[in-house]
């Protein structure tokens, strides 16, 4: 059985939507971040830097959640074009996410939510995620999907942060969030693939969080 190990975060939720749109048969394993267990040494040996998620197939282990989505992608032959500009605007994207969105609104929030409060610090990262919003938004209005008219793992990798970053800015700044019709459109339609609504309901499950 394929196992992979994840959290509910918007990069343990990436793998998730990937395995459920391939639909490919997994196990889903918890690993409590929150108890610090991405540090126990058997899932060190699994990922050697210690963070989630990280998928097991064929006893070969993959780590990093965008190398897991082009292994899983490249594997299956899906939701990432053979050749040409599509497959290169995908692999833009992905990039994009993983050097761009991903860490700059997770390092917003870090700091936003710390005891203590760096202004230098919170504003950098926020001015920072809200460009990065922007470009996305841009791209959004111009294409249906990142790579343009196909559904792609680009968008599966950075419609988790995409949405739950925006959540979170609407309780910080509230009206002062800019509008973003083309990111709004893309979330909604994200919202409505039934791989998805089942991929989300899967780790909600098997991962309870405090509320509040």
């Amino acid at each position: 059985m394929n196992k992979l190990y994840t959290w509910n975060t918007p990069n343990g939720q990436k793998p998730v939507i990937a395995l459920e749109e391939m639909a490919i048969s997994y196990e889903l394993v918890p690993v409590d971040i929150t108890n610090e267990a991405q540090f126990d040494p058997a899932f060190i040996r699994i990922n050697p830097n210690g963070k989630i998620p990280a998928y097991v197939e064929n006893e070969l282990a993959i780590f990093e959640s965008g190398a897991i989505l082009q292994y899983l992608a490249e594997t299956r032959g899906a939701f990432l074009p053979e050749s040409g500009p599509e497959r290169v605007q995908t692999l833009s994207w992905c990039y994009w996410q993983v050097g761009g969105l991903g860490p700059m609104i997770g390092q917003w929030g870090h700091f936003a939510w710390a005891d203590e409060k760096i202004p230098y610090a919170i504003n950098r990262y926020l001015d920072e995620s809200l460009r990065l919003y922007k470009v996305l938004d841009t791209r959004l209005n111009d294409a249906r999907f990142l790579a343009g008219d196909t559904y792609t793992i680009a968008d599966m990798m950075s419609y988790p942060w995409a949405k739950g970053g925006l959540n979170y800015l609407k309780q910080s700044i509230g009206d002062d969030l800019p509008d973003l019709p083309g990111v709004s459109r893309w979330i909604e339609e994200i919202d409505g693939r039934p791989a998805v609504a089942r991929a989300m309901d899967r780790i909600e499950t098997a991962v309870k969080l405090p509320q509040g």
